[in-house]
């Protein structure tokens, strides 16, 4: 029998993932990589279209893929989808909560309440509520797994010239929740890791660029390695907490920012 090797650790054969926020973005970026690791991916988005389109691309790789069409951003419509999901596809070995967003540029003064209601269900419960389903089939099912929740550097730091701080607060949230269940759940074989990307030129960020380029210009030039990161370099940093490789990292926050948060 040939020795396991450290590519081999890296390898998702007969997992089965699912990544919210799937259909474009990092989401998608992620997506596409688990899938070529050997992952059959379940995919969650707002817009069939984009859904189809990363479905067949992930089916390009040689592995499954399904859809759901869903607002994760909905509380009730996210369980709702959890249920059908795990109680229709079987086991989810791979959970990557991707959803979430900044939802104004305003003050603090100036956001009324209603604004920071919608970013807790946008930024908070899209992550709380799969996991607690996902999270706890694979305690009920004595099934190991790695759930990885994509926060944000605007959770460890505020930002710079951006308003909208209730972005920034409910980013914080979702990395020490992230590390609540890690030591939660660390008996049962369950890891629990957040990523917490810096800019990155997804098509919301390219939609900002053409609306404020003056905040993305201004970003870029705190950054050291003087550009914003390009979608695709996600996929390998997904790739490591979702599999064997990473079996000793939990409650970890990735900083993946290109130096923005060193200085």
């Amino acid at each position: 029998m040939r020795a396991v090797t450290t590519l081999d650790l890296f390898r998702l054969d007969g997992r089965r993932a699912l990544v919210s926020g799937a259909s474009r973005g990092l989401g998608r970026e992620m997506a596409l990589a688990l899938a070529d690791a050997g992952a059959d991916v379940v995919i969650t988005g707002r817009t069939q279209e984009t859904l189809d389109r990363t479905a067949a691309d992930i089916r390009a790789r040689g592995r499954q893929a399904w859809t759901h069409l869903v607002d994760m951003a909905d509380p009730a419509a996210c369980e709702a989808a959890c249920l059908v999901i795990r109680d229709t596809l079987g086991p989810i070995d791979i959970l990557i909560n991707n959803v979430g967003n900044r939802v104004t540029a305003g003050a603090i003064q100036d956001e009324p309440l209603s604004t920071w209601r919608t970013s807790i269900d946008l930024n908070l419960h899209s992550v709380v509520v799969p996991t607690r389903i996902f999270g706890g089939a694979m305690i009920a099912d004595g099934r190991p797994g790695r759930i990885i929740n994509i926060g944000s550097i605007s959770g460890l730091i505020a930002n710079r010239g951006i308003g909208g701080r209730d972005y920034e607060t409910l980013k914080a949230a979702v990395v020490h929740f992230t590390r609540c269940a890690a030591v939660d759940w660390a008996p049962h074989g369950i890891t629990v890791n957040a990523i917490c990307p810096g800019l990155f030129m997804t098509d919301v960020n390219r939609e900002w660029n053409e609306k404020r380029p003056d905040v993305i210009e201004a970003f870029v030039k705190h950054i050291p390695m003087g550009r914003p990161g390009n979608p695709p370099e996600i996929g390998p940093l997904a790739v490591f907490l979702a599999s064997p490789a990473s079996s000793y990292v939990t409650g970890a926050a990735i900083v993946m920012d290109g130096g923005y948060t060193a200085w």
